[in-house]
């Protein structure tokens, strides 16, 4: 890693509100302290999320449908704890789209839902973004989102298609988020001997987001970042339960099992420096400034 990132910028394309947190909270801030540049595109409010406090379901979107409000607030939280100062909802304020819920629901069908947009209107929503922060290097999920939920679906498109339409920059590189099955086993085993449910799944294969590890390419080394990423997932209150798996993972394997964020490299070149496992270890390794 370098000194100083100073020049250097990073787009993040997500779903929904807490999806940066979980899959890239160590990597923003990290990289946002060390002087790059940090653009987060959220495409949705997430307002179909199930309401983990009580205290808060009256917010659910079959009551008054007012989760997507109270969403804003806990992204603006969480940056707050990973020190991103520029986050961004695609089309805010002149448009918004709607959390589009799971596959073939009745909010899926909804004509303002993220799922129902058009692709090529959407992307060129994302590509003034581009035009304007000028990333070196975007950050997304694979082209099932990751574990198939539409919005994610969607944000893969919507991310790949604006980057082939920015005529006026060339993005080096494009990672998709990854989570290797070596590291989920060793987690489920520990979590299952502890006594504790992983998601409901009996094996590391019963989980869609698993990924086999060649798929890895690029390993972020975070530990130094992990009370921003734990205080950021804190800040995601309706959606992150501290009494759930992710805060028990870090309790019971150590808070080494959020330092570390997992992609693969889709654009671009493979550059030095590189682990002992032949991964990168710089998501701007071989970026010219």
């Amino acid at each position: 890693m370098r000194d100083s990132y100073e020049g250097f910028r990073l787009l993040l394309v997500h779903a929904h509100p807490d999806d940066e947190t979980i899959n890239n909270g160590a990597t923003m801030a990290l990289y946002a302290d060390l002087g790059a540049q940090v653009t987060l595109v959220t495409c949705t409010r997430g307002e179909e999320g199930e309401v983990l406090v009580p205290a808060l379901a009256h917010l659910a979107s079959g009551a008054e449908d007012g989760l997507g409000k109270h969403r804003e607030i806990e992204l603006a939280n969480a940056m707050q704890a990973l020190g991103i100062t520029d986050y961004r909802f695609l089309g805010a304020p002149e448009k918004s789209f709607r959390d589009s819920g799971m596959m073939d629901t009745e909010p899926n069908k909804r004509p303002d839902v993220f799922w129902q947009a058009d692709l090529d209107t959407a992307a060129q929503i994302l590509v003034k973004i581009i035009h304007e922060v000028r990333p070196h290097v975007l950050i997304t999920y694979d082209e099932i989102g990751g574990y198939g939920h539409p919005d994610h679906i969607q944000a893969h498109r919507v991310a790949m298609r604006a980057v082939e339409l920015a005529d006026q920059w060339k993005v080096q590189k494009i990672y998709w988020n990854t989570m290797p099955k070596s590291v989920l086993a060793e987690s489920m085993k520990k979590m299952k001997e502890l006594g504790s449910d992983f998601f409901g799944a009996e094996s590391v294969d019963d989980l869609p987001f698993a990924k086999d590890d060649k798929f890895v390419t690029t390993l972020i080394d975070g530990e130094k970042y992990v009370q921003n990423k734990l205080d950021a997932m804190k800040a995601h209150e309706t959606q992150i339960s501290t009494d759930g798996p992710f805060f028990a993972l870090s309790n019971n394997l150590g808070l080494q099992i959020w330092g570390d964020e997992y992609y693969t490299l889709v654009l671009g070149d493979k550059a030095e420096p590189l682990n002992d496992q032949g991964r990168e270890t710089d998501l701007f390794a071989g970026v010219i400034l």
